[in-house]
């Protein structure tokens, strides 16, 4: 970013045409960046399934605009147990991450309590300017029905042990049997009544008819209990944060804080590292590899970005892991399978403690506190290396949808590094001379993560997930 940096306009970005067609509507109205991302959220809980729903959790970040402050909202799910209840009998299943397979877990004991209602409601609560009301009517609509993005297809046949058994079957497979192609309606059964019950009466979610539905689909195996529910909260908190020199001043990027994968030291390592692309970049190549070096983790996730008029802003990143197979009767809210992914529970599955994510939604501002990028990835243990990635060419001055679309890489454990079709040869003959096995893709994959973001130079979303992106004029009608 060279000389005098533009303001950031009004927009969304998000990973499916429903989800940032509700944002951008929300804003057109006057809505605040919070209010945009809610609608976001619970409209990808109908569209974006595959991905995230109503049971699942998330974090978010807020940019304040007017006094500069952010704040992380922490609104992902809890380990059970406070009750009597205590899981027992998970199922194993084996799912393909990258073409290889993975063990994981479903059933009622993989299921964790839900932070998403919850979630959103506080979100509102605290900044939102609309009534609630028009912030849901977008997910009840979408819930009837959304077309099938093209990416969710390709990726279906690879996770089909978790998506089709049980009631799933009924949601992602046609009548004939086969599975759900580009442009064909996604829809749940039933699942109209849980966003109507979220309208109407939220805390239902926690205790009510709909509380109590859930605690029945999980009562054989399952650790969630109503002591559970009782005694979840949101936690809002101060981000953590890294100071970066450019050569065109200085930012401030923050972000969720996590030891497990720390997007903003690898950030920092990248950002100050060799000035050229890893894509045409022996040496940025090579050490990007060595900050990446992760191991793959499974729990799938969507996220969405909002700046409004004012120059607030929200990114939210939510996940459902890769769902339990488990329905709550009568609502269609496909259930959370976190714990079914196991190095997301790192020392003893204290109930009532957070688990562990690699989420981190961000935000960058100027010295001056002026927003520079908001910007949040999906895609697990490759949530870190698509932000790095995406977030360094941006800083260097790079419109946002070029930042994403550009190719990524991604290094694995036993030195294996994956990259998308289009580094240089030269990059490829460094990486295998420092001992790396290289592997290259053939096209772009959902599994190298889905990226939104805005900046002073637009906004961008990912084609690997059939993202969209849309900037608005607060005066155009809806």
């Amino acid at each position: 970013m060279s000389g005098p940096v533009a303001a950031v306009r009004p927009g969304v970005a998000a990973a499916h045409p429903s989800t940032a067609a509700a944002g951008a509507a929300v804003l057109r109205r006057g809505g605040h960046a919070v209010d945009a991302a809610v609608a976001m959220v619970l409209v990808s809980c109908a569209a974006e399934t595959l991905f995230t729903g109503l049971s699942g959790g998330g974090f978010a970040v807020v940019h304040d605009a007017a006094t500069g402050e952010v704040t992380c909202v922490d609104f992902f799910v809890a380990v059970p147990g406070l009750g009597e209840r205590r899981g027992s009998g998970a199922i194993p299943i084996e799912v393909y991450l990258g073409g290889h397979p993975v063990p994981y877990e479903i059933g009622p004991a993989t299921v964790a309590v839900p932070g998403v209602p919850a979630g959103v409601r506080h979100l509102w609560q605290r900044w939102g300017r609309l009534d609630w009301a028009t912030l849901v009517e977008p997910a009840l609509l979408a819930s009837y029905g959304t077309p099938f993005p093209l990416t969710h297809a390709q990726l279906l046949p690879f996770i089909t042990a978790a998506m089709c058994a049980g009631e799933g079957a009924q949601v992602f497979q046609r009548p004939d049997g086969t599975l759900l192609q580009a442009g064909d309606p996604l829809s749940h059964p039933d699942h109209w009544r849980a966003f109507e019950t979220l309208r109407d009466a939220p805390d239902d979610f926690y205790r009510g008819p709909y509380a109590d539905a859930m605690l029945a689909s999980v009562a054989d195996g399952g650790a969630l209990s109503t002591a559970d529910l009782a005694a979840y909260q949101v936690v809002e908190s101060t981000p953590a944060e890294v100071t970066l020199d450019l050569d065109d001043g200085r930012v401030r990027v923050l972000a969720r804080g996590d030891d497990m994968d720390d997007v903003l030291s690898t950030l920092a390592a990248a950002a100050t590292s060799a000035p050229g692309d890893p894509v045409t970049d022996p040496e940025a190549a090579c050490q990007l590899v060595e900050a990446l070096r992760a191991h793959p983790r499974l729990a799938d996730t969507t996220n969405v970005c909002a700046v409004d008029a004012d120059g607030n802003a929200c990114v939210a990143t939510t996940s459902l892991g890769l769902g339990s197979s488990v329905y709550v009767p009568g609502y269609g809210v496909h259930l959370n399978s976190m714990l079914g992914e196991g190095e997301l529970i790192r020392g003893e599955a204290v109930p009532g403690r957070r688990m562990t994510s690699m989420m981190s939604p961000l935000v960058v501002l100027d010295d001056e506190g002026r927003l520079r990028v908001a910007a949040g990835a999906a895609g697990g243990s490759r949530i870190r290396p698509a932000l790095v990635q995406t977030v360094v060419r941006m800083l260097r001055g790079t419109a946002p949808q070029q930042a994403i679309d550009l190719p990524r890489l991604t290094a694995l454990p036993g030195g294996q590094v994956r990259l998308e079709p289009g580094f240089s040869p030269a990059v490829l003959a460094a990486l295998a001379e420092a001992g790396n096995t290289v592997v290259e893709t053939e096209t772009q994959l959902p599994f190298f993560g889905g990226v939104s973001a805005i900046s002073p130079l637009g906004a961008g979303a990912d084609p690997r997930r059939s993202g969209e992106w849309i900037l608005v004029d607060p005066a155009q009608p809806t």
